[in-house]
């Protein structure tokens, strides 16, 4: 059985020589020394030489820090973290927009979420629907509050939903419309739950503070409304897992198999009803460690549930993570039956990477991209045969970077205090905790750690490259100094890395592509990759006379 240490050397990990590449910290003073001093002290702080300062230390990191003004960055808002990530792949909540039409439309089906409305009774899915206020100048002059309350009750007459959520946008906070007082009159008018988020965009330094307040929103509206207990001899929640391109559907196909039940995912392919039964889970599993951590230890404090890091990104991720939620549980027919499923999936796994390795071993590969994409997708590249070279978040803070034991030193800034931190207490009839003290320490023997990650840079070999926010110039240094064989990140970024000759993956939606995760999923961004990097297309970005611009000719003289 593979070894589950925090501290695991990959033996497929690459090392880089010294003199294979440009230095790393070389290209670092090439990039600050066209930055002002000002600009260049606090970047200096963001791109990272990722080498072991001792034992257990990596270099400090800054994160969660503000973009600096007119630097064009990969960030969102703090509305498009709770609205677009958090709350906006669930299918049967009306997320209501409150603000310009812009805002609403900018968070509507960006990410290609899916979901299975036959899992549920009623089978609402409003994820296919816009809902806005459409707030112009009248209700910016004087105020909204009354089109919201007509927007909610419209909503409710056409579509009986069981729960409405309302969005705070910029505006809102602005005119100082009270989204939360509306929803509460509305709540008691209509006999439904509905509950408001102010989670207007200029929040916080990042989308990462939009998590947060959805987090709250979740803990304090849905969590524990419903008591039922479901049949299961293993009962997760996933975490921090959005069903881009159908992820959820391939994660729980293989939890199935092993006869895991999933109770709830927050948010892919959910309902209000998931929800509402999270808290009767024994595990919750962590996928996207910064969009999710609020929930998972909101929920040990109130009712006892133990939460782990897990990574279903990777045939590889996957089989460890299903090792440890069997050495978790420690049943042996859990055990077996784990490995059973893994010995029955590999074989197709590993048939696609003989495939493919052949046409991209020891080709670089740069990610930047949120939540924990960056580190997971590492590891699939690996079984690849790729090289990870660079990476980094948008919208990380410190423990991603460096693991969670950077915690207790982190200073709370200004901005971080705009987020409610909520006051949890153990619930009197329902904490129930599901490990003990002694189990919990027989885990840590066994190098299972709960309440635990690593962190990103613990898993990236020394020599590479780590940055924080990282902004449109230093992507062009590094497309031009080091000519990766692809680029992932997101949208905004996809038409620039492209115009260079590079491929570009969007880790955010997947493009047209998907699903990724598990072990099917992974053959299919084995496929995918391949496709990109080996296609012929990225030779004709440059026209012929860009190539050879020599002119070449024949002159004919005729006399007379």
């Amino acid at each position: 059985m593979e070894a589950l240490s925090r501290k695991r050397i990959d033996e497929e990990k690459v090392s880089l020589e010294p003199d294979e590449f440009m230095d790393p910290e070389t290209l670092k003073l090439e990039i600050l020394s066209k930055y002002p001093p000002k600009v260049a002290r606090k970047k200096a702080k963001q791109i990272i030489v990722n080498r072991k300062e001792t034992e257990e230390k990596y270099p400090e990191i800054q994160a969660n820090v503000r973009t600096i003004p007119g630097i064009i960055s990969q960030r969102g808002c703090c509305y498009a973290g709770c609205k677009g990530v958090v709350m906006g792949p669930t299918r049967d909540i009306i997320n209501l927009t409150h603000g310009p039409i812009g805002c609403g439309f900018y968070s509507w089906l960006t990410r290609r979420n899916q979901t299975d409305p036959s899992t549920t009774p009623d089978g609402h899915n409003f994820m296919n629907y816009c809902f806005s206020t459409d707030m112009e100048e009248r209700e910016i002059i004087f105020g909204g509050e009354k089109k919201l309350r007509a927007a909610i009750q419209e909503a409710y007459d056409i579509f009986k939903p069981k729960m409405i959520s309302v969005f705070a946008t910029c505006p809102v906070g602005l005119i100082g419309d009270d989204v939360h007082a509306v929803t509460k009159e509305m709540e008691e008018k209509l006999g439904i739950t509905i509950f408001g988020f102010s989670c207007e965009g200029y929040k916080g330094v990042s989308q990462s503070a939009g998590h947060h307040v959805a987090n709250n929103g979740l803990f304090q509206h849905v969590i524990g409304l419903d008591n039922t207990v479901k049949e299961g001899d293993y009962k997760v929640n996933l975490l921090g897992e959005y069903n881009i391109g159908g992820d959820a559907f391939e994660i729980e196909r293989v939890l199935n198999k092993c006869g895991i039940t999933l109770i709830s995912t927050f948010s892919g392919n959910s309902s209000v009803d998931f929800f509402a039964n999270s808290h009767t889970a024994d595990l919750n599993l962590i996928m996207c460690h910064r969009s999710i951590n609020y929930v998972a230890e909101m929920m040990e404090k109130k009712y006892g549930i133990p939460w782990f890091k897990i990574n279903f990104l990777s045939a590889g991720g996957m089989s460890r993570s299903l090792r440890k939620i069997a050495e978790y549980y420690g049943e042996q027919k859990l055990i077996d039956r784990v490995e059973e499923v893994i010995a029955e999936e590999m074989p197709a796994v590993e048939k696609a990477q003989a495939e493919v390795r052949p046409r991209l071993e020891g080709k670089l590969a740069m990610m930047f991209v949120g939540g924990s994409r960056a580190h997971h997708y590492q590891e699939m590249f690996r079984e690849m045969g790729m090289i990870p070279f660079c990476a980094g978040y948008e919208f990380a803070h410190r423990d991603d970077y460096e693991g969670r034991q950077v915690l207790p030193n982190l200073k709370v800034d200004a901005d971080s205090r705009n987020i409610q931190e909520l006051e949890i207490e153990k619930d009197p009839e329902r904490y129930n905790p599901r490990i003990s003290a002694e189990e919990l320490e027989a885990l840590e023997r066994n190098n299972i750690k709960l309440r635990d990650y690593e962190g990103m840079m613990t898993d990236m070999p020394s020599g590479t490259i780590v940055i924080d926010d990282i902004s449109q110039y230093e992507t062009e240094s590094l497309l031009k100094t080091y000519k990766p064989a692809v680029f992932c990140a997101g949208i905004k970024e996809k038409y620039t890395v492209q115009k260079h000759g590079i491929p570009m993956k969007q880790l955010h939606s997947y493009d047209n592509g998907g699903p990724y995760a598990a072990y099917r999923g992974a053959i299919n961004f084995y496929h995918e990759i391949d496709r990109m990097v080996n296609s012929k297309v990225w030779d004709h970005i440059k026209a012929p006379w860009e190539k050879s611009p020599e002119l070449a000719a024949r002159y004919t003289y005729r006399p007379g």
